[in-house]
């Protein structure tokens, strides 16, 4: 899984903890081995521009996800690869700024926020939304399985 992280937010992250995060995201709803992901990090004025451009409010955003070739999740554990569809999954920016204030407010800190904002704007990818809520209920139970089994002992080493 191609996953790339260009950070333009003036704040310093873990890329490869993204990417790796990213990596294990898509492979755990069995996305195709070779499909791949942007991730843009963007300071606050950015986000603030993005978020008037494509939704027409006000203000910095947390993540914003824009789907491409519309993959959606595999179905089965045959562990063939050969019914999986092959693409861009899509592009997300996300705003470090603005996760560190909501992890604080939260409790959990910056990486934490920037964990499950990326999860986040994966899902958004994916198709899932939040809108209604029988689809938050999904949305955020999907989100949390895979938050869960990411903190999991092991997975953060870095073949992952």
């Amino acid at each position: 899984m191609n996953v790339e992280v260009n950070n333009e937010s003036g704040v310093e992250i873990d890329a490869n903890g993204l990417m790796r995060l990213s990596r294990f995201v898509m492979s755990s709803l069995r996305l195709h081995p070779e499909c791949e992901l942007s991730i843009k990090l963007v300071d606050e004025d950015t986000m603030a521009r993005y978020h008037v451009e494509f939704l027409d409010l006000p203000g910095p955003t947390d993540v914003m996800s824009w789907p491409m070739d519309e993959l959606r999740p595999g179905s089965g554990d045959n562990g063939d690869d050969a019914d999986l569809p092959l693409g861009h999954l899509g592009d997300i920016a996300l705003c470090p700024t603005v996760a560190a204030a909501q992890g604080a407010k939260a409790g959990h800190g910056t990486w934490a926020e920037l964990e499950l904002l990326t999860v986040h704007g994966i899902l958004h990818l994916l198709g899932y939304d939040h809108a209604e809520p029988a689809e938050k209920a999904e949305m955020w139970d999907v989100q949390g399985r895979l938050l869960e089994a990411w903190r999991a002992p092991g997975n953060q080493l870095e073949g992952v």
